[in-house]
């Protein structure tokens, strides 16, 4: 039995599950875009930069997904500063679609395209499954089951080095 692809698998699924956690979220962004145009697309972009800071760290697709968003600095729930930092790479399309009349749309769609194509690799190509959000925002996504001792205990963040002697 190979160990390794097992967990492989496990990862993938994760993966696939964040990804349909953040489809949720984009689902209620474009239902408030489209019922409530245009004021709906201010309401969707204030959700998509709060959602993660909600709920103990968790948007509307995490909490169904049943994964919350944690705090890598002391394993406390996703701040909304967090959270809109985050959630960037989304909104960041949106403002450009709002504010720039006709052109903002084009401009708007080609950079959702690129954002949202760079967090996809780094989310399938980084071994820690982070995404560029979580980088910025010193955030990780974690299964919702209270066991986050290790993350809670940590002194450092997790893209410093914590080693002490030097070559």
């Amino acid at each position: 039995m190979d160990r390794k692809y097992l967990l492989e698998k496990a990862i993938r699924v994760a993966k696939l599950t964040r990804l349909i956690a953040k489809a949720i979220d984009l689902f209620i962004v474009a239902c408030f875009s489209i019922w409530f145009f245009p004021l709906g697309v201010v309401l969707g972009i204030i959700y998509m930069s709060l959602c993660d800071g909600m709920s103990n760290g968790q948007s509307a697709g995490k909490k169904f997904m049943g994964f919350a968003v944690k705090s890598l600095e002391d394993g406390s729930p996703c701040s909304y500063k967090q959270s809109v930092i985050r959630n960037l790479p989304f909104t960041l399309p949106l403002l450009v679609a709002l504010l720039l009349p006709v052109i903002g749309w084009i401009l708007g769609v080609i950079l959702a395209a690129v954002l949202i194509g760079f967090e996809l690799y780094l989310l399938y190509n980084l071994d820690s499954g982070h995404r560029l959000g979580d980088v910025m925002a010193d955030t990780s996504v974690m299964a919702n089951d209270d066991n986050f001792a290790g993350v809670k205990n940590r002194k450092t963040s997790w893209f410093t080095s914590n080693t002490t002697g030097s070559i």
